[in-house]
């Protein structure tokens, strides 16, 4: 195909999209864009970056520079019933809504969840 044919069929696709999907759609982006219109844009960019001023200081912990926001995260990895250490992140799913492992939810709690939620757990002999 010649550049004047591809040129020709851009030129054609770019009119069947106008009549298809309107004006906007094919116009450049900048050409709305004025003086006023990036003023409001820097505005909005400065206030964001002062809302997340805080999450981003570090503080020394244990010799290391840790981010602030991570610091408030509480993250329980023990399971209250197995008292298993886990490193899986579905996990957290489960500790979050149950308080229990994956594993545990699965024995314990599937298909019984009202149950759980009124209270009960398993006896200590039988956590194992």
């Amino acid at each position: 195909m010649k550049k004047g044919e591809e040129l020709d069929n851009i030129a054609n696709l770019e009119k069947a999209i106008k009549n298809k999907y309107g004006d906007d759609v094919v116009k450049h982006p900048l050409s709305d864009w004025d003086d006023i219109k990036e003023e409001e844009y820097l505005e909005q960019i400065k206030k964001i970056r002062d809302k997340g001023g805080s999450s981003s200081r570090k503080v020394e912990t244990d010799g290391f520079f840790v981010s602030e926001k991570l610091l408030n995260k509480n993250n329980n990895r023990v399971c209250p019933v197995c008292e298993v250490y886990s490193f899986n992140i579905a996990d957290d799913v489960y500790m979050s809504k149950y308080e229990c492992c994956e594993k545990c939810y699965i024995i314990w709690v599937e298909d019984r969840e009202q149950r759980w939620e009124e209270g009960w757990r398993p006896p200590k002999g039988e956590k194992e």
